[in-house]
């Protein structure tokens, strides 16, 4: 039986259960998006939760797709996680260092879990919590020992292009977008070049900072309830989130997750790939061809 555990930790909690030892590993999983100029990698090599290993999404993914970080195959993805000294009884715990507390790390707490790995928690808060409390960071780096990791991919948590479409039709699925107003509205420039913003038809707008506090916590479940009731998502249907490329996306999921929706799917592809493939008529947008 594979090991469950909550989705969110304190930073309280993971000082105490690195003190106690366990089967645990902790992961910086920082991403930023090109144009911020921030090289996560950098940054962790100054700064980390002591004990902690790096997780980066643009190389645990799919690299022979056009499109940024896709997933990756069950080989590539148990592969890279043995290399970082995980096995099917490890705990890992996920943070980002995103000045919202949350970004990228959910994406990551999200990968292990479409691949079968359920032991796994989101750090809420991240790095800058962890630091603001008077917590250690460290400049050292750990070097783990190589495991076996294997990996089933549950392909009913993942959207396709195709799905995305047929569901225009079908509406079998919510469709919930967690890129700021600006951009879903088509307002607001995209931050990769040659795409437009704007949204998919019938897609709900929630932005993935809506979910954290100030602080950069998740907020609490009832308040989580709340937000889905009042932008029209039912959380007893279906739903699959999206964003630009399937990274804040996974904020949603996690929220819907923490109100009792474990099997939110994710378009891999997002906003990215639509926008390219999509005919026009399919890309809804209030200021359209203003940004390119």
């Amino acid at each position: 039986m594979a090991l469950q555990a909550r989705a969110l930790v304190t930073s309280k909690w993971l000082a105490e259960a690195v003190l106690a030892r366990g089967k645990m590993r902790i992961l910086d999983t920082s991403w930023f998006l090109p144009k911020l100029r921030r090289n996560a990698r950098s940054e962790f090599k100054k700064r980390h939760i002591p004990g902690a290993s790096f997780f980066d999404i643009d190389q645990c993914c799919d690299k022979t797709s056009p499109l940024d970080h896709m997933l990756p195959s069950e080989e590539i993805f148990a592969d890279y996680v043995g290399n970082l000294g995980i096995e099917r009884d490890t705990h890992v715990v996920v943070y980002d260092a995103s000045k919202f507390g949350a970004f990228s790390a959910p994406r990551v707490w999200w990968m292990f879990r479409v691949f079968g790995h359920s032991a796994v928690s989101l750090l809420t808060g991240g790095l800058g919590n962890w630091e603001q409390e008077g917590r250690p960071v460290s400049d050292q780096c750990v070097r783990p020992t190589p495991s076996e990791f294997k990996a089933s991919l549950n392909r009913s948590w993942i959207k396709s292009y195709e799905d995305m479409l047929n569901n225009l039709d079908t509406k079998r699925f919510q469709v919930v977008d967690a890129r700021p107003a600006g951009r879903f509205r088509g307002l607001d420039p995209e931050p990769r070049d040659n795409t437009e913003p704007g949204h998919i038809p019938g897609s709900i707008n929630m932005p993935f900072h809506s979910f954290l506090s100030p602080s950069g916590h998740f907020l609490p479940k009832e308040q989580l309830q709340v937000l889905f009731a009042q932008a029209g998502v039912d959380l007893g249907r279906p739903i699959c989130v999206s964003c630009g490329s399937a990274v804040t996306a996974c904020i949603v999921a996690l929220a819907a997750h923490e109100c009792g929706h474990p099997g939110v799917s994710v378009y891999d592809g997002g906003w990215s790939e639509w926008y390219t493939r999509a005919v026009p008529e399919h890309v809804i947008s209030e200021g359209r061809g203003k940004h390119l």
